[in-house]
């Protein structure tokens, strides 16, 4: 996901409900799309080029609708910034997670962002750490223990180069998300969008064509639709839905309402790829959604 402005107070609006529903879900859904992926194309040059071809999408977008694309000089340090950490960040090392790691475990563990934030929140924005939020990070790191833990200590250590390249964006996402609030990016959001992705995505698909050589040879057509997926649904589609929703709909409301993203994971997760839904599972994404609701309470 993208930093972005907070939503003013806004009340209730069924439309702003509807589209927060399709972006939660095409979001979840991206999880085991990306797993598959895997398997044809390295993660990389997958994610960072569908990010590429999403950004050029949305900034012809945002000029249609008469939005400039012009970044005025004294915010542009802090949008290269923010969009290394927040899309870069994030998209890197997901694509990574997923070779260690099933898609329902990279949902779970992905989810854990509003946790990161409230903690970063303190040291940079001055907010202090209330009971609730120290307590929302031991739940959510409970949670992950459930998730990596309950295969044995082999399991454990074989999955752990993709628990900490899950973390290490979710932290990062926690990190630019303050840094939006700290230094606020004004401009009209499908712009911002199409900024952040294309500076985020940049580098990842430079890295990923020089490292991995991906070749086009190798994606079937379900690759080709999955690439089509993650472009069109996850970083267009999603994204308008995202900042449209956040026009209808207070921002507490919009934040909550992200928690649909691992839930729709899992379970197209065991829908899609067959991945096993055991109590262990179920367990964390329970946990991990306590934690998440204990943080945005407090």
């Amino acid at each position: 996901m993208t930093s972005v402005p907070v939503a003013g107070r806004a009340g209730m609006s069924p439309l702003g409900l509807a589209l927060l529903v399709v972006a939660s879900i095409g979001w979840g859904l991206n999880f085991p799309v990306m797993k598959f992926l895997l398997t044809e194309w390295p993660p990389l040059s997958a994610r960072g080029l569908s990010g590429m071809v999403g950004a050029i999408a949305l900034g012809v977008i945002a000029l249609a609708r008469g939005q400039t694309l012009r970044v005025p000089a004294k915010m542009r340090l802090r949008l290269a910034l923010v969009s290394t950490l927040t899309i870069g960040g994030w998209v890197a090392s997901m694509g990574l997670a997923l070779i260690w790691l099933r898609a329902s475990e990279a949902a779970v563990l992905g989810i854990s962002i509003p946790v990161w934030v409230a903690l970063l929140a303190w040291p940079i924005l001055g907010e202090r750490v209330s009971f609730a939020r120290a307590l929302s990070l031991a739940v959510a790191l409970a949670g992950i223990s459930v998730l990596i833990g309950g295969g044995g200590i082999d399991a454990s250590l074989e999955k752990l180069p993709g628990v900490l390249f899950a973390l290490a964006g979710a932290l990062c996402v926690g990190l630019g998300t303050v840094l939006t609030k700290h230094f606020p990016l004004a401009m009209p959001p499908l712009s911002l969008a199409a900024w952040q992705l294309a500076i985020g995505c940049l580098p990842i698909v430079i890295v990923g064509i020089l490292a991995e050589q991906p070749q086009l040879s190798a994606l079937s057509p379900l690759g080709w639709a999955s690439m089509a997926y993650m472009t069109l649904i996850q970083f267009c589609l999603c994204y308008v839905c995202w900042f449209a929703a956040l026009g209808r709909l207070p921002a507490a409301t919009a934040s909550i309402g992200t928690l649909l993203v691992p839930v729709v994971g899992v379970l197209a997760a065991a829908g899609m790829l067959h991945e096993q839904l055991g109590p262990r599972d179920i367990a964390a994404l329970v946990v991990t959604l306590a934690a998440v609701a204990v943080a945005l309470r407090g």
